[in-house]
């Protein structure tokens, strides 16, 4: 199993392990990390059965002032950014540790500014391989309605309510 993690993040595979099909046929990603598997999935020659993305950054249906506005602060205080950041992926919920992994501006840039298209979507559904979708349904960091509507034609969508960008459950609003 490979699995690609979100942007700024390293160890956050664990997150997901209620989720994770075990698998040496196994590609996953985390938010910014999702669309690296989806390239990977696509570029790769090995056998891949699943590919599992688990709240996939989708932004393209956000205004250009909103990708804008967190470049800016990005190149501000990234330290910032990413702090406040970090506590909008774990909202609702109370604010758990992470790993830090390198980042930089060019990667948020890529993660605001990536266009999920069908072409890509279909090139890895023409491999076999199964393509599974888990969205949050109070994830405040991406556009959910946006992406089940995108995804739904290529892949099985599981919709987890009450669920954050990290797809944790909250009970507290």
């Amino acid at each position: 199993m490979r699995f690609f993690s979100g942007f700024s993040l390293q160890g956050d595979r664990h997150f997901f392990e209620p989720y994770l099909k075990k698998s040496d046929y196994t590609v996953a990603g985390f938010s910014y990390g999702a669309i690296k598997a989806a390239h990977f999935a696509a570029e790769s020659t090995d056998r891949i059965d699943t590919l599992q993305l688990f709240s996939p950054a989708f932004f393209q249906t956000k205004k250009e002032s909103f990708k804008r506005l967190q470049m800016g602060g990005y190149l501000k205080d990234p330290d910032g950014y990413l702090e406040a950041f970090l506590a909008n992926c774990f909202a609702p919920c109370p604010m758990q540790a992470v790993e830090e992994g390198e980042h930089n501006a060019d990667a948020l840039h890529e993660l605001l500014y990536f266009e999920w298209d069908g072409m890509l979507m279909e090139r890895i559904r023409s491999k076999g391989t199964r393509i599974e979708v888990y969205l949050g349904l109070e994830d405040r960091i991406i556009d959910v309605v946006g992406a089940r509507e995108f995804f739904i034609p290529y892949a099985t969508v599981t919709s987890i309510k009450r669920a954050n960008h990290f797809l944790q459950e909250c009970t507290q609003q």
